[in-house]
């Protein structure tokens, strides 16, 4: 018995009311909403695309501006190397696809930043082409629910996308919602810490609650590091002082941001390396133009 009619069911009368399940938010919307979401939440990514897509709503409106205003733009979401790769595949997709989004997992995964999951996202959720689309909360899904373990360990590609792929409709619009729906299970139910089993449309089918929740016995994935005292914070405290100034700023005024000399030296080595950051200690620090 597959989890896919009761789970679609479920997300038809569940679904979270959000921009990019919205009709006619277009291939563009979703490509940007995809890689905004990427390690970040839904309530911090939501007013950051609207404002994202009122300045820039086609990618070549993003790719007229430099690159530093989109790292500008993207102020506080983390990982700010995003907001790099958004603008490097503004750019492909204007040079080479006439400004529209493309469509095919080849021609997606051919655009700078963009991964084999944010393409099949954006293959399956803005045009619809039947793909497994798997994040963290589909493999969560699945290894609970028809794995019977309590955590989906460490992620592999090829397993994963097979392990979606058993389940997947084979209707273009069923395998559509069915992507959307387990994602959408494992973001606001079935949830990594406290799973809301009592209220689960698949309770009944579930392979884990079955067996009587077994402890993951597993591989365990990794344990992100702190933000605090992290060289995260301190790359986000150096281009802060860059966002607020339009001319370069010099060594000697960003410096103080951080107390540990050596470790503000490596984050602003390492946002050089990124192209986040660019100019001298002599010519002073701006993002790039």
């Amino acid at each position: 018995m597959t989890i896919v009619p009761a789970v679609s069911d479920w997300f038809r009368d569940e679904a979270r009311d959000l921009p990019w399940r919205r009709p006619g938010f277009g291939a563009w919307g979703i490509l940007v909403s995809e890689v905004m979401l990427q390690q970040t939440p839904v309530a911090r990514v939501i007013p950051r695309l609207e404002e994202w897509l009122d300045r820039w709503p086609t990618p070549a409106d993003l790719a007229a501006v430099p690159p530093g205003e989109a790292v500008r733009a993207w102020h506080r979401l983390g990982y700010p190397r995003r907001a790099i790769n958004l603008h490097a595949a503004a750019v492909a997709i204007t040079e080479r696809h006439g400004g529209i989004v493309p469509e095919t997992l080849h021609d997606l995964l051919a655009l700078p930043g963009i991964g084999d999951y944010t393409a099949r996202a954006v293959a399956a959720f803005a045009y619809g082409h039947r793909h497994p689309v798997v994040d963290t909360n589909v493999r969560r899904v699945l290894a609970r629910a028809v794995a019977g373990h309590g955590e989906a360990g460490p992620p592999s590609t090829k397993r994963d996308l097979a392990a979606m792929e058993a389940i997947l409709p084979d209707g273009l619009a069923d395998a559509r919602l069915a992507n959307a729906a387990i994602m959408e299970l494992g973001a606001v139910v079935c949830t990594a810490r406290a799973p809301r089993c009592d209220v689960c449309p698949i309770a009944g089918q579930c392979a884990w609650r079955a067996a009587g929740y077994p402890e993951y016995l597993g591989v365990k994935k990794a344990v992100q590091k702190r933000f605090e005292g992290s060289d995260r914070q301190v790359r986000g405290l150096i281009l802060a002082e860059l966002r607020a100034s339009d001319v370069p700023v010099a060594y000697a005024e960003i410096e103080p941001v951080w107390s540990d000399d050596a470790q503000f030296a490596g984050a602003l080595a390492s946002l050089l390396r990124d192209g986040l950051v660019v100019g001298s200690a002599a010519e002073g620090y701006e993002l790039p133009s």
